[in-house]
């Protein structure tokens, strides 16, 4: 049966199967054949997600469970079910990750860094702090007394706090909360060397040593600081006046999500119970929010930015991008994809290309538009860059851009803006759909129109760490699909029927069900039948009851996957045929690829969606087949791989189990190590061919 008992067949709980998920990435931290300045990266991501986590999934629970109404009892039992086990799961992990902190920390003391606090420094150091406080840190501490705040409604979850215990002769103790913010000048600071080691300090402590420098004149002889954090609910309350404009409404609802109720606190386990007392008075928490002691330290998303020490050796080995040598940088990149579909396999080829082929569009007489979906957009974006150029070159240019991408609102609406005002034509998407799909369509003057589809968004940032498939091609089949998917954002009420690409949510739950019976059918004539899927995420009830389907038919069915799984595979009669990994490894797995059997057809697609209700029925997303043999033989080469890996692939089993996936390959198979060298040795044959050879005398 179901974990929630929602379901007739067995259900692992999408909450659930993404606290297994972030299990997978702390035992990656604890992993000692992993450089310890990755694992402590590994530490600040495993942070990262559970602080999303609950600013998202667990306010959800929070919301449900508190919902009234006689016909609601169900729902509200079972959010409260979840949350508590989710809780206790939560519970757990922490108790684990305060270990694991202890033996990295214990690990890089071995390897000659030391991280200090304020009662561990030498002298010289201590003059150091003072200065480094005096000179960098001071003008953006503002610190606020305890009796003077009214709530912390207003203030960022996103940031650490002291609470600050202030005594002195015949005074009562005071209190005050000083705000870390780590944006503005760093969490971690190298200091001089002690005794031959690079030594690290947290802000947090750089603060607490300067305390008096805060605080000066003011009679207090002793000073003590205890951090905390809290977490809010992230949904966002939209704006449904009429006279206000899509960016309008948004960057009012990012302003708004401030104002979020408290969820989760954290505190230093040694504050006085009185100051405690006073904060959580503050705080205004109920019965179902989280509360719990803690270390001295919290916020350790900012692991992801430890400093390095200049320490490669310490970090994994660096690759460096793969380049395609038959997509030199002299040739056109237009020309070339209209003479052959071409790809690009982020991060082990450079997203360059993608950038390239835009940059010439921009510029190029042949072109006449572009239009392009926008998701998520990189800081200093040259993709945006492009598109400005292309406008200001005359082109007619469309961007569909996602205003409620979440956590990345307030960097879309500062896109848009700067895109309209270089006449770029800015689509806000389809009213109750978010459109994720991830396309490029650049309208020739002479020749084939180019489409772009890929897996991931075009975010230069997100290229260097995931993995992601971008398909140019000039097919007039699927260029034509994908201007209909524009006109579909532009006109969404109006049919539309797609002749090659799977799109939702128009029908493309449909057509993957088609697929998955025909495997089924196959497999009880006794042919061979197989599904082999690599993906983020599988929660759809109906896909997941298709699969189970599939396996009690015999069909073959693998499945690398990244994030939440819903599955139990390896049930006697049920899915004994279902074998599920989950790779964590250099790079965030993030390409959705899939491949049938279909008779030996061999039919392999690539694309945005993941098998969850919101890709299939409530956003705007594409799925393309490909065509081209060349590059269709890449992709099942990246899904076996996926499959066959024993290094870095653990079992996903519903049951959270954390053993490292046993294969058929011959010996230790790492798979994005192995495509890595696949790629440079692909290269290494084509620039090996090109060179001409030597006359013979």
């Amino acid at each position: 049966m179901s974990d929630t008992d929602k379901s007739p067949f067995p259900y692992v709980d999408r909450d659930v199967s993404w606290m297994f998920f972030n299990h997978r990435i702390l035992q990656e931290a604890m992993r000692e054949e992993v450089p310890v300045l990755e694992r402590v990266s590994f530490l600040g991501i495993y942070s990262n997600n559970l602080d999303e986590f609950f600013r998202v999934r667990m306010a959800t629970l929070s919301r449900l469970a508190t919902m009234s109404g006689k016909n609601l009892v169900h729902e509200r039992n079972r959010a409260r079910q979840l949350f508590s086990r989710i809780s206790e799961m939560d519970s757990e992990m922490s108790r684990e990750y305060e270990k694991v902190i202890k033996t990295v920390e214990t690990d890089l003391a071995s390897e000659g860094i030391e991280i200090l606090d304020e009662k561990s420094l030498s002298d010289e150091q201590k003059h150091y702090v003072r200065c480094l406080f005096r000179n960098t840190v001071s003008g953006f501490v503002s610190p606020v007394w305890l009796s003077k705040l009214t709530e912390f409604s207003r203030e960022s979850d996103d940031r650490i706090y002291l609470a600050v215990e202030l005594t002195g002769p015949s005074k009562k103790p005071d209190y005050a909360v000083i705000e870390l913010s780590a944006l503005c000048c760093g969490r971690f600071f190298t200091l001089p060397d002690k005794d031959g080691k690079k030594c690290v300090m947290y802000l947090d402590d750089v603060i607490r040593l300067s305390l008096p420098m805060i605080f000066p004149g003011m009679g207090y002889t002793d000073f003590k600081a205890y951090s905390f954090k809290f977490t809010k609910d992230a949904e966002m309350e939209i704006d449904n006046d009429l006279h206000v404009g899509p960016l309008e409404k948004i960057a009012k609802a990012v302003k708004s999500r401030k104002m979020g109720a408290t969820l989760r606190v954290i505190y230093d386990e040694n504050m006085p119970e009185l100051l405690l007392n006073a904060l959580m008075k503050k705080l205004k928490l109920d019965k179902l929010d989280t509360v719990k002691p803690s270390g001295r330290y919290h916020n350790h998303k900012d692991f992801m930015s430890f400093p390095s020490l200049s320490r490669s050796d310490l970090k994994y080995e660096a690759w460096k991008p793969v380049v395609k040598p038959e997509l030199k940088q002299s040739d056109s990149l237009l020309l070339l994809v209209e003479e052959k579909d071409r790809f690009v396999h982020v991060p082990y080829h450079t997203f360059d290309y993608v950038v390239r082929l835009l940059q010439e569009a921009a510029v190029s007489k042949n072109v006449k538009s572009i239009k392009i979906t926008l998701y998520r957009v990189a800081r200093n974006s040259k993709i945006v860059e492009a598109l400005i150029c292309a406008a200001r070159n005359g082109k007619k240019v469309t961007a569909v851009v996602e205003l409620l991408a979440r956590f990345d609102e307030s960097s879309n609406i500062h896109w848009a803006r700067k895109m309209q005002d270089a006449g770029i034509n800015v689509v806000f998407g389809v009213e109750g759909l978010k459109v994720h799909s991830k396309l490029v369509l650049v309208g020739m003057k002479t020749g084939r129109d180019i489409a772009v589809v890929g897996t991931g968004n075009f975010h230069e940032g997100n290229a260097k760490v995931y993995t992601d498939y971008f398909l140019m091609t000039a097919n007039p089949a699927i260029a034509r699909d994908v201007a209909e998917v524009f006109n579909f954002i532009k006109r969404p009420y109006r049919p539309v029927k797609y002749r090659n690409l799977l799109v939702s949510p128009n029908h493309m739950r449909d057509c993957f069900k088609d697929l998955i019976d025909a495997e089924i059918a196959n497999a009880r004539k006794g042919k061979k039948a197989f599904i082999h899927i690599k993906i983020n995420h599988i929660t759809d009830e109906e896909m997941v009851a298709r699969l189970y389907e599939a396996s009690k038919a015999g069909v073959e069915v693998r499945i690398s996957v990244r994030g939440n799984c819903s599955l139990k595979p390896g049930i006697k009669d049920i899915s004994e045929n279902i074998k599920a990994n989950g790779i964590i490894d250099r790079y965030l797995e993030h390409s959705r690829l899939f491949h049938f059997h279909a008779g030996g057809e061999e039919k392999v697609f690539l694309g945005s969606a993941d098998w969850m209700p919101r890709n299939l029925d409530n956003r705007v997303e594409v799925i393309t087949p490909v065509f081209d043999s060349e590059i269709k033989e890449d992709v099942i080469n990246t899904i076996n791989y996926a499959l066959l890996d024993n290094v870095q692939a653990r079992v996903v089993d519903g049951n959270g189990s954390l053993e490292i996936q046993k294969t058929s390959a011959p010996s230790p198979f790492r798979s994005q190590k192995q495509l890595y060298d696949r790629y440079v040795e692909i290269n290494r044959r084509a620039t090996d061919a090109a060179i001409p050879e030597e006359p013979k005398n």
